[in-house]
């Protein structure tokens, strides 16, 4: 026999489920908007605006990341892993914004890569 408070954790924990999905959906799309914006960096006068707004909104998205993860955890107790996956993201993209804005395209590019790989794998995964 179920109970109203195992069907309200249930219902709660795939909310957070489903809020952590599209979160990491976000991310990915984000990412993958500022390898546009960069190759739009390289041709046209409005790439670099572009590819700033772009880095401002991903960095957004992974913090968003970071509080789905939260949310999905806390209320349900289930495993922490994903807050240490997003905590982690945010890290590298904390970097990824420190590298950009300091021109080192050796790190910058390739660490937009991974990020980017690390987002569909996560995204994959749930």
């Amino acid at each position: 026999m179920t109970t109203h408070a195992t069907v309200t954790a249930t219902a709660d924990a795939r909310r957070g489920s489903s809020f952590l999905r599209t979160a990491i959906a976000v991310q990915t799309l984000t990412i993958f908007f500022q390898a546009v914006s960069a190759g739009l960096l390289l041709t046209s006068s409005y790439g670099a605006t572009l590819h700033d707004v772009g880095s401002r909104v991903m960095y957004g998205a992974s913090m968003l990341y970071v509080l789905a993860a939260v949310l999905a955890w806390k209320p349900g107790g289930g495993s922490p892993r994903p807050v240490w996956h997003a905590t982690g993201f945010l890290v590298l993209a904390s970097v990824q914004v420190v590298v950009g804005i300091a021109h080192v395209p050796s790190v910058h590019v390739p660490l937009g890569v991974l990020m980017f790989g690390l987002s569909v794998l996560a995204l994959a995964r749930r």
